[in-house]
């Protein structure tokens, strides 16, 4: 089972790094804006009613900090990861000792 697991590591990081991050960045966005509500005296929304909202998907895709990060994580995170098939990656069971 762990060997599955580790033949898929780099994939399942990069994933579980988007959920996390998406997820923190749309709770983030969600309370600033009704919090800006609040303070307007306007009626709060729901995180449904909010992944719906223009305001989200803007901030989303402008977000030059995930940039930063995806970078980062392609660069440090293939160095000890492994996704099996790729051309550049060993043969994900073999040991350590034995790859140049």
């Amino acid at each position: 089972m762990w060997l599955k697991i580790y033949k898929h590591s780099l994939s399942l990081a990069f994933a579980i790094l988007f959920i996390i991050s998406f997820s923190l960045h749309f709770y983030g966005s969600l309370k600033d804006y009704n919090e800006e509500q609040l303070s307007k005296e306007q009626p709060t929304i729901t995180a449904l009613q909010y992944i719906t909202e223009s305001r989200f998907w803007f901030e989303s895709f402008q977000n030059w900090q995930s940039e930063f990060l995806a970078v980062a994580s392609l660069v440090i995170l293939s160095i000890w990861l492994r996704e099996k098939g790729s051309p550049e990656s060993k043969p994900v069971d073999m040991p350590h000792h034995e790859t140049p």
